[in-house]
């Protein structure tokens, strides 16, 4: 009913880049431009906290940690949900997540690595 397939993770150097990208299929979605959409991330031993989140009218709230360095964008097209995360700090490290809030569904994640 619902597939989420999150991709663009990897090992970075603290001061680095990386694009997150979120595929989005199944009939659950199908009116997908009507919903809100979010990354959330956890680190071990950590709740999985939400990072951004952008409306289905394109408002757009981040929590204050990543402000000025991450920005959450969509392609309703493409049913696709974007993270660009600039200046990426060790404790940016976790796995992240995108998901409608709320639906329940969630998918495999993809893991951030920020490392010297």
């Amino acid at each position: 009913q619902a597939q989420f397939v999150e991709s663009g993770g990897g090992l970075v150097q603290p001061g680095g880049s990386l694009r997150l990208s979120c595929a989005v299929s199944g009939s659950f979605f199908n009116n997908f431009r009507l919903y809100n959409m979010a990354w959330y991330r956890q680190a071990p031993g950590k709740q999985r906290d939400m990072v951004a989140v952008i409306s289905n009218a394109g408002m757009i709230t981040y929590i204050d940690s990543v402000k000025g360095r991450f920005t959450i964008s969509r392609d309703n097209l493409k049913k696709t949900v974007y993270l660009q995360m600039n200046s990426l700090k060790p404790e940016d490290t976790a796995r992240y997540y995108c998901t409608r809030p709320g639906s329940g569904y969630w998918g495999q994640g993809t893991q951030v690595t920020v490392s010297s």
